[in-house]
């Protein structure tokens, strides 16, 4: 059997956090795999890794214990405190293998959380982006792992300016050496991992992969990839909805949506640089999938006594025959962790059977965890969902003729 260890960048934040709380309540039988897309037919028959076997390790720039953070989240209720309890001693094992990571370019709300300093406080690009390969390279080496797979879910930066500067793998190589400083966190976490064939998945909105020089580099060395934005509540909602109205040719004239939420993610938005990237991947939705849409804007406000959960309160006025005007109305209310950590599981297994299968570079059909797919112009929920079971049927059939 296969080992896969996985790298999260943003180890000891609350999606992480539950990520891996998560995985180890399921390796010990304390919680099932509701939440989980890989564990529901037809997904789960494809040939994925068992979570519970996942070796976890990771960058931050906080000190806080992976323990502590765990025990923070159980104070609203996820994880339960039992389970923080059941998996603590696994918690402080992990917490051994969190190196110090990067915070470069993201932003000032981000630099607020970093207790412990961050790699490139003094360093030149090149040398951050050694250190951070040689923490890949270490961790696969002492855990004695087939595949890392590297997962960002670390805060929201700001959006690059100009990122077509680095639209070419030598652009974006030239830039390292050149001790580039407008280079930001997620892109040299991305870089480090793909030059080095691990497979890489962007959960935020952040540059990450998206790069055309990191794509062209996923491309060269055959190292698959998938980003970014991991869809969980409201878009969810939305990229499921928003068809309904195109298909039955109701126009739509607004959709208000308003989105509350505590924890760090939600203190890092209240920054307008860290909330542009968030805000533009929220809209592009639904300009997308009713492109006939006279308005569409989204909210997102941090309300700290909400701790890890979020609220959204969407509006919609829509037209139907005879210019009749109407209205829907609904709120979405979840734990932000509890529907983004399955996520991550799920997509660590994605891309781990796509390493073992040699399928590099961009997996689209993984379109539907995301809110910004990379190079899938498709939000239609359902329509994305199709992608990942066309890959499923796929397999099944070579596994049939096998």
């Amino acid at each position: 059997m296969t080992s896969t260890g996985v790298w999260l960048i943003g180890a000891r934040g609350n999606v992480a956090t539950t990520a891996i709380a998560g995985a180890r309540a399921l390796a010990r039988g304390e919680t099932d795999t509701t939440g989980l897309v890989t564990a529901r037919e037809p997904y789960s028959r494809l040939a994925l890794p068992d979570v519970g076997e996942f070796v976890f390790g990771g960058h931050d720039i906080r000190e806080q214990s992976l323990l502590e953070s765990a025990r923070d989240l159980s104070e609203n209720g996820v994880p339960s405190p039992e389970i923080v309890d059941t998996v603590a001693e696994d918690l402080r094992h992990i917490d051994r293998r969190i190196e110090t990571g990067t915070a470069l370019n993201c932003g000032a709300a981000v630099d607020d959380l970093a207790s412990q300093g961050s790699l490139d406080e003094r360093l030149p690009v090149g040398e951050v982006v050694d250190r951070i390969r040689d923490d890949y390279r270490a961790f696969r080496r002492e855990h004695d792992l087939d595949r890392v797979v590297v997962v960002n879910v670390a805060s929201t930066e700001p959006p690059l300016e100009e990122p077509d500067r680095y639209d070419t793998l030598d652009a974006f190589e030239r830039a390292i050496a050149g001790n580039d400083r407008d280079l930001p966190a997620s892109a040299l976490y991305a870089y480090a991992a793909i030059v080095d064939g691990h497979p890489y998945v962007n959960f935020t909105p952040s540059t990450g992969s998206a790069l055309g020089g990191l794509r062209e580099l996923a491309n060269d060395r055959d190292v698959p990839h998938t980003g970014r934005d991991a869809k969980t509540g409201e878009t969810l909602v939305k990229s499921a909805l928003a068809p309904m109205f195109g298909g039955r040719n109701l126009h739509v004239r607004s959709w208000e949506g308003h989105n509350v939420l505590g924890n760090d993610d939600g203190q890092v938005l209240e920054d307008e640089a860290n909330k542009a990237g968030k805000l533009a991947s929220k809209g592009g939705v639904l300009d997308s999938i009713l492109p006939d849409i006279e308005h569409n804007r989204v909210r997102i406000d941090y309300t700290p006594s909400l701790g890890d959960w979020k609220t959204a309160w969407d509006y919609v006025h829509f037209e139907g025959f005879l210019n009749t005007e109407m209205k829907m109305q609904f709120t979405w209310e979840g734990s932000d962790s509890a529907l983004a950590a399955p996520l991550v599981l799920d997509l660590v297994r994605l891309l781990a059977h796509a390493d073992e299968r040699g399928e590099g570079g961009l997996q689209r059909h993984l379109a539907s965890f995301f809110k910004a797919p990379i190079g899938v112009d498709e939000h239609d929920l359902s329509r994305q969902f199709a992608l990942l079971d066309a890959y499923v049927d796929r397999h099944s059939m070579e596994a049939a003729v096998e």
